[in-house]
C-alpha cells in the first residue's frame, strides 16, 4: 500500500504517513525490510515526540496497576501488549521482580534504553521478601530479529538468575524468564485457568499441549480435581510441570509425549476424561501456513472430543492471530461431525484484560478459546 518513501528515511525511522492529497494519516516506525513496513503509532497530526512515550507507558501501567488492580491477584502480568496499548512491536511482562522485554521491531530496538527508563520510572517498586528493585530482561525470536535487521546482544538480555517463584490467584509457579517459550509464562490464560477450576470438582482432568502444566496445577490445587494428567512434547516443560505440581501440593500425572499419538492411544484405549484442555502452540505463523494449521487443528479437536466423556467439557484454544474465533468454531464444528459427538459452546473468550485489543487491528485478540459441553 505504500507508494514510496522520502530518500532519508532510514530503518527505524519515525515517519509521518501521508494519503494521495498529502494530508497527514499519521506517524509509525518505518523498516523497509519488514513485512510490516510502517507500525502506526498515532494517528492524525501530532508528531511522535518524547512525551508521546511518556504518555503511552504511563497508560499502560495505570491500567494494569490502578484500574485492573493486578498485584492483588497476582504478580505477573503483562504490562505492555504492543499494538492494544498503542506501541505495536513491544511486549513487556512484568514476573514478580523482572521485567521482560520482548521485541518485535527494529524501531522498538533502537529505542529500547529510552523505553526501560520511561518505565521504570513510572513502576512502584516490586514487594516480596526477595525483591530489590527492578531486573530487566531484553528478549526477541531469532526470526524476528533476521527480518527486521537487528540483534539483542548478550548484555542486553540482562537477568540471568535462573527460575523465580510467581503467584497467580493463591497458586505459585516457576517461570523462568530468561530461557523459556516467549517470554516464559502465558499471563494471558490467566483469567481462564481460574474458571476452569471452578468446573474440576471430582473430575478426571486431561491437559493436553501443557507447557508449564498451569492448567493442570489448577484443576488440582484449586479445583479439587480427581485426577489429573498433563501432556507435552517438551521434555524441559513436562518436567517443569510436574516440579510447579510439587510446589502446590498437588499430585499430577505427567506424560513426555506427541499430543497426536498420545491422542490416538487413548481412543484406542477407549481412555476417556471429564474435562480436557486443547492449548496447543502457534500453530499458524503467517498466512501460507493458514491452510495445513487449520488442517491441524482440525485433527487434534476431532480426537480431542473423542476422549471427552458424555456430558463432560472441553476447553479448546487457538492463540494464532490469523485464525480468528469464526475459524475455530468452524473447525470445532467439523472436528465433532467427524467424531460423532453433540456439542453445545456455553462461553467465548479470549486473553486476561491486561491485553487489550487494538480495533484497527483484530490480530492483537490472538487468543481465543471455545468452552464445550459434549455430549
Amino acid at each position: 500500500m505504500i507508494a514510496g518513501a522520502a530518500e532519508n528515511a532510514q530503518p527505524g525511522d519515525v515517519v509521518a504517513v501521508r494519503d494521495r492529497t498529502g494530508a497527514i494519516v499519521g506517524h509509525g516506525l518505518y523498516n523497509p525490510r519488514s513485512r510490516i513496513s510502517v507500525r502506526m503509532l498515532r494517528r492524525g497530526p501530532e508528531p511522535i515526540d518524547d512525551e508521546f512515550w511518556t504518555r503511552a507507558l504511563e497508560a499502560a501501567v495505570h491500567l494494569r496497576t490502578k484500574t485492573l488492580r493486578l498485584d492483588e491477584s497476582t504478580d505477573a502480568y503483562r504490562l505492555v501488549h504492543a499494538e492494544g496499548d498503542g506501541l505495536s512491536g513491544l511486549i513487556v511482562e512484568r514476573y514478580a521482580d523482572r521485567l521482560v522485554f520482548e521485541l518485535f521491531s527494529l524501531g522498538m530496538f533502537q529505542r529500547i534504553d529510552l523505553i526501560r527508563d520511561r518505565l521504570l520510572t513510572r513502576l512502584p517498586p516490586p514487594t516480596g521478601p526477595h525483591a530489590h528493585g527492578w531486573r530487566t530482561i531484553v528478549r526477541a525470536d531469532d526470526r524476528v530479529e533476521r527480518l527486521e535487521g537487528f540483534r539483542v546482544a548478550d548484555a542486553m538480555r540482562g537477568d540471568d538468575g535462573g527460575r523465580i517463584i510467581i503467584r497467580e490467584n493463591g497458586v505459585r509457579f516457576r517461570v523462568d524468564p530468561s530461557a523459556g517459550h516467549k517470554t516464559g509464562f502465558f499471563c494471558d490464560q490467566r483469567d481462564n485457568r481460574l474458571r476452569l477450576a471452578g468446573y474440576c470438582r471430582d473430575a478426571d482432568v486431561l491437559d493436553v499441549c501443557c507447557y508449564t502444566g498451569a492448567f493442570g496445577v489448577y484443576a488440582k490445587a484449586l479445583g479439587g480435581a480427581r485426577e489429573v494428567t498433563c501432556v507435552d512434547l517438551d521434555e524441559q516443560a513436562v518436567s517443569l510441570a510436574r516440579e510447579n505440581a510439587h510446589l502446590n501440593q498437588a499430585r499430577v500425572q505427567t506424560v513426555h509425549a506427541d499430543a497426536y499419538p498420545y491422542l490416538r492411544q487413548m481412543i484406542t484405549n477407549a481412555r476417556q476424561f471429564d474435562v480436557v484442555v486443547l492449548d496447543p502452540p502457534k500453530l499458524i505463523a503467517d498466512r501460507s501456513e493458514l491452510r495445513e494449521g487449520r488442517q491441524r487443528y482440525l485433527d487434534l479437536n476431532k480426537m480431542a472430543l473423542a476422549v471427552v466423556r458424555r456430558g463432560g467439557i472441553l476447553l479448546t484454544c487457538s492463540c494464532s492471530g490469523l485464525f480468528g474465533e469464526h475459524d475455530l468454531i468452524d473447525v470445532v464444528r467439523q472436528a465433532a461431525r467427524i467424531a460423532g459427538r453433540s456439542i453445545a459452546i456455553f462461553n467465548l473468550s479470549g486473553a486476561a484484560p491486561d491485553h487489550p485489543v487494538a480495533p484497527e487491528c483484530p490480530e492483537s485478540r490472538y487468543l481465543n478459546a471455545l468452552w464445550l459441553r459434549v455430549l
